[in-house]
């Protein structure tokens, strides 16, 4: 999928926009604060109908205004044009359209204009707790197979009325609890399934790139952590009932999964450096490209490369202008307050390329690299 044009107003401290696009490389340079991660954000909300910092959409209408409104261009692979806008006033529910036909469920859409984003943030998952890993998993697979995210909906509601019974001072219905409790287990282990097939499938395609950026300097890997390992999800999650009750929530269960990210067999939020980190989850992020070429659409993603070169090594910086600049990757977004980066990638290449200055929300393009 390609984005060709793209109308911004009112979103975050992006005032107006209107841009025409490249299909290959969109570089979008200036200083920190500016405007072009928001860009970015916009260019995400149009595929996952929600902001990518999880903000609560009345957050997004810049400040003094009253509503917000995103509209994309979209030219599919077989030359289909796909028009996509979103609307939104203070107080009132956002619109989603599809070629002007409204959404009836916002989860029609993910998966029709699959993206990566790859950005600053993403160092969380490596930082961060369980649950950030989780959500990695979550967005990759819930794009290319719907019934993830039902069965993801049918999991997170029993837990919930689960933890609702386990914080009540009186004894709570056991009857109902059990109910809730075989509701957790079969969504669970359908979780824990395509969670576990993605993994396997994701890490050698992840330990490619990442051989490629890093020249082979180091060896890295991934292992996925359940509950369901344990035996059957529902004797697990019924063993400690009674610490679940004195606490007030589930002890055990997929909402309790994890990835471990190692470098050298130890974990890398202990022993890698900053540049390591940022090869790991550049390469992790890259690697899901091939899974979401699945999706419904069938669709090349969109690749959003955020502030990506900072704390990377010259060499590193050069094997992943390589990478992504083939012909395998279709349209790609990078923003960087550092001009000689960018001027590295539109010289050393020969593909169809746009630059655009931003500053103070404002974005304009220039007529020469």
């Amino acid at each position: 999928m390609i984005l060709k044009k793209i109308s911004i107003i009112n979103y975050k401290n992006i005032r107006e926009a209107s841009l025409e696009l490249s299909p290959k490389i969109n570089c979008l340079i200036g200083q920190n604060g500016v405007g072009k991660t928001n860009f970015l954000d916009a260019v995400y909300y149009l595929s996952f109908c929600r902001s990518a910092n999880h903000a609560a959409d009345s957050q997004l209408i810049t400040h003094d205004q009253d509503f917000f409104v995103l509209e994309g261009q979209y030219e599919s692979e077989h030359h289909e044009v796909e028009m996509i806008y979103c609307g939104m006033k203070r107080g009132s529910k956002k619109h989603f359209k599809r070629n002007k036909k409204e959404y009836k469920r916002l989860s029609q859409h993910i998966g029709l204009i699959p993206v990566i984003l790859v950005s600053p943030s993403d160092y969380i998952l490596i930082e961060g707790g369980s649950e950030e890993r989780r959500r990695l998993m979550d967005i990759v697979i819930s794009q290319y197979d719907h019934t993830y995210l039902e069965a993801l909906s049918l999991y997170q509601k029993a837990l919930q009325q689960r933890n609702v019974l386990l914080r009540q001072e009186e004894e709570p219905d056991m009857s109902l609890m059990e109910v809730l409790e075989m509701q957790m287990a079969e969504s669970g282990e359908r979780l824990y399934k395509k969670r576990d097939a993605f993994i396997q499938e994701l890490t050698p395609v992840f330990q490619e790139i990442y051989q490629r950026i890093s020249n082979e300097r180091e060896e890295v890997s991934l292992r996925y952590v359940s509950h369901c390992q344990r035996g059957p999800l529902l004797d697990v999650i019924q063993r400690d009932r009674f610490k679940d009750r004195a606490v007030g929530y589930s002890l055990h269960g997929v909402h309790r999964d994890d990835l471990e990210m190692l470098i050298s067999g130890y974990p890398m939020k202990r022993e890698g450096s900053q540049g390591q980190h940022k090869t790991f989850v550049l390469a992790l992020k890259i690697a899901q490209f091939q899974f979401l070429k699945r999706t419904a659409s069938n669709s090349v993603p969109l690749l959003l490369l955020d502030d990506i070169f900072d704390k990377l090594d010259a060499n590193r910086v050069e094997q992943i202008v390589k990478l992504v600049s083939g012909d395998e990757y279709g349209q790609i977004f990078i923003t960087d307050t550092n001009r000689e980066h960018l001027d590295r990638i539109l010289q050393n290449g020969e593909f169809d390329y746009k630059l655009f200055e931003v500053d103070g929300g404002e974005i304009k393009m220039k007529e020469e690299a």
